[in-house]
């Protein structure tokens, strides 16, 4: 049987979309080994069918638990994966080596583990420190496109005929929310942007993930319209979402690291957080940024009421909308 590769990598979808380029590079490496992933699920699992990595475990189960316990795993999978191991990387904590510990006693060969936070890395995006754990070249690393397959592109047409969305028209996801509301810009802000996408021929969508309740509520009581809003979709059905629309607008997000991967024509908002560290890279992207952050810590950015860093202009939003589409061009009217 084929020797593998074990990744354990517990962060959520656009801590694992920022791995891409590292998983790539340990694909070609070792183009003749399959690669596993221990990862958080729908994340996982899109990656598996987009045709990354050969197969993936759920990161909450006891399998992967007990790794992070320092224990080999008693799990049939796992076990046998690791017994046919060369390399095993993982981009985690693990200051008291019980991880790699372990990954060696199940058979593993090479391993590494270490987080992408860890003060001793050079890189500064942290794609590169993905890249520098794995032991890859140095540098800034490319941003290669994920691949939806087809049969989930014919998925989201037919989920986007039932909201009632003609093939005919063109569509930009607008994402109100992100991981937290501190990375968002008021809805007074995106009013005049919704507005002006529509002056821009486009039909816009708004995009309602579990922690987004909030934001759309809030964005809605602005409009005049009823736009559609597309509500707690699976990370693959939203993959294949993204590959149908012109144009995609979102904050510092996991949503917005997956649009980028797509090649969606992608204006990323940043306020508090460091583009230079977390921006999406990719043909199609836009970031905005007026003004740098003030603010020394994280706590200090929960408790800023005015967040200047936010006050984005949209005039300047909607000019980046208008030349970032201007780089690619909509699958669904193609």
């Amino acid at each position: 049987m084929a020797r593998t590769i074990v990744i354990v990598h517990p962060g959520g979808l656009g801590d694992l979309l920022l791995a891409m380029p590292a998983i790539r590079g340990l694909r070609e490496r070792f183009p003749d080994h399959q690669l596993l992933l221990c990862g958080h699920n729908q994340a996982a699992e899109l990656l598996v069918e987009c045709g990354q990595v050969d197969r993936w475990i759920s990161a909450q189960t006891t399998a992967c638990t007990a790794l992070f316990a320092g224990s080999a795993p008693e799990d049939a999978v796992l076990g046998e994966w690791l017994s046919r191991c060369d390399v095993a990387v993982g981009w985690t904590s693990d200051a008291a080596g019980t991880i790699a510990a372990a990954l060696k006693h199940g058979g593993a060969g090479a391993v590494v583990v270490q987080s992408p936070f860890a003060s001793t890395l050079t890189s500064v995006h942290q794609s590169d420190r993905f890249v520098e754990i794995a032991g890859g070249q140095p540098g800034p690393v490319a941003m290669a496109p994920l691949s939806v397959p087809e049969g989930l592109r014919t998925e989201a047409e037919a989920y986007l005929a039932a909201c009632g969305l003609s093939p005919k028209r063109l569509l930009a996801m607008v994402h109100p929310g992100s991981g937290s509301r501190h990375k968002c810009v008021k809805p007074e802000i995106l009013l005049p942007v919704l507005e002006g996408l529509e002056a821009q021929g486009l039909e816009p969508l708004l995009l309602q993930g579990p922690a987004d309740h909030e934001m759309v509520e809030r964005l809605l009581r602005y409009l005049s319209g009823r736009p559609v809003v597309l509500r707690d979709l699976s990370v693959r059905l939203l993959a294949g979402v993204l590959s149908q629309v012109a144009l995609f607008l979102g904050h510092d997000s996991g949503v917005t690291h997956l649009a980028a991967s797509l090649e969606t024509p992608t204006v990323a908002l940043f306020g508090p957080t460091d583009p230079a560290r977390w921006a999406p890279r990719g043909p199609a992207v836009t970031v905005i940024r007026e003004q740098p952050c003030i603010c020394a810590s994280w706590d200090a950015v929960k408790s800023c009421v005015e967040k200047p860093c936010l006050e984005l202009s949209p005039q300047t939003i909607l000019a980046s909308c208008r030349t970032t589409r201007a780089v690619a061009v909509n699958p669904r009217i193609c």
